[in-house]
C-alpha cells in the first residue's frame, strides 16, 4: 500500500511498505520532514517532479570499523596522491553527484529541488560531504546526512579513478572518531559490497536510529 503525503508533517508506519521499500509519495522537501523521514528510517527518491519515500528491507549498510581496503588502495592512501576534507566543497559535491553518468540510469534523481533541499540541510548542519582533492581540484566525494549514530549515504562521484573510494574510506576513519556506527548506503552497489557493505534486516537498521 502506497501512501499520498499531504501538508501534514508525518508518515504513514513503515510496515506498509511495498516490497521495493516504496512507502509514500508526494510531500515536501522541507527540513522538518527530511529530518523526520531520516529519523524514522526512510529516504527520498525522485521520479520526475514527484518525491518518492522508501525504506527497502533488507538495507545496504557498512560498519565503518569493518571497511575492507585492498593492498592497491592502501598504496594510493599512502602515496599521498589525494587531499581528504570534509564540508569544504559540498554544494560542488551534490553538483557533480548530479551531473554523473551512471550505468544503468538515464538521468539524474538528483533534481534541483533536491539539491537545494539537501544544500539548506547542509548550512542547518545536518548534512554533510566529504572531498578528494588532487592538484587542488576536486577529484571526487560524497554526501549525506548524519542521523544520531548513522551516516545516510546519498551518492557519490569521481572525475579520476580511486577518488571516491578515497573519500569514502577517509571519511569511515573520520566517522570512527565520532562514534558513528554505521554508514547507510540504501541500496546495493557491487563498489560498495567490495568495500564491505552488506545486507541488514529493516528492523536491525532501525535500532541504530534515534528512538
Amino acid at each position: 500500500m502506497v501512501f499520498q503525503l499531504t501538508d501534514e508533517l508525518l508518515f504513514p508506519p513503515v510496515v506498509y511498505a511495498e516490497e521495493d521499500g516504496l512507502l509514500a509519495i508526494g510531500g515536501d522537501l522541507s527540513p522538518e520532514r527530511l529530518l523526520l523521514a531520516y529519523q524514522l528510517g526512510i529516504f527520498p527518491w525522485f521520479d520526475g517532479e514527484v518525491p518518492l519515500w522508501y525504506i527497502p528491507d533488507p538495507r545496504f549498510v557498512l560498519h565503518p570499523s569493518e571497511i575492507r581496503i585492498s593492498n592497491s588502495m592502501k598504496q594510493v592512501i599512502r602515496s599521498g596522491k589525494f587531499r581528504f576534507t570534509t564540508n569544504k566543497a559540498f554544494e560542488e559535491v551534490i553538483d557533480q553527484c548530479s551531473k554523473i553518468k551512471r550505468e544503468g540510469q538515464g538521468g539524474t534523481w538528483i533534481t534541483a529541488k533536491m539539491k537545494d533541499a539537501y544544500i539548506q540541510l547542509h548550512r542547518l548542519g545536518y548534512a554533510h560531504s566529504a572531498e578528494a582533492w588532487l592538484n587542488g581540484n576536486l577529484a571526487g566525494g560524497l554526501y549525506g546526512v548524519k542521523m544520531g549514530s548513522v551516516f545516510c549515504g546519498e551518492s557519490m562521484f569521481s572525475k579520476e579513478s580511486n577518488a571516491s573510494k578515497f573519500a569514502f574510506i577517509e571519511f569511515s576513519n573520520l566517522l570512527i572518531t565520532q562514534n558513528l556506527r554505521l554508514i547507510d548506503c540504501q541500496v546495493y552497489t557491487s563498489h560498495l559490497e567490495s568495500l564491505g557493505a552488506k545486507m541488514i534486516s529493516r528492523e536491525e537498521y532501525l535500532s541504530f536510529l534515534p528512538a
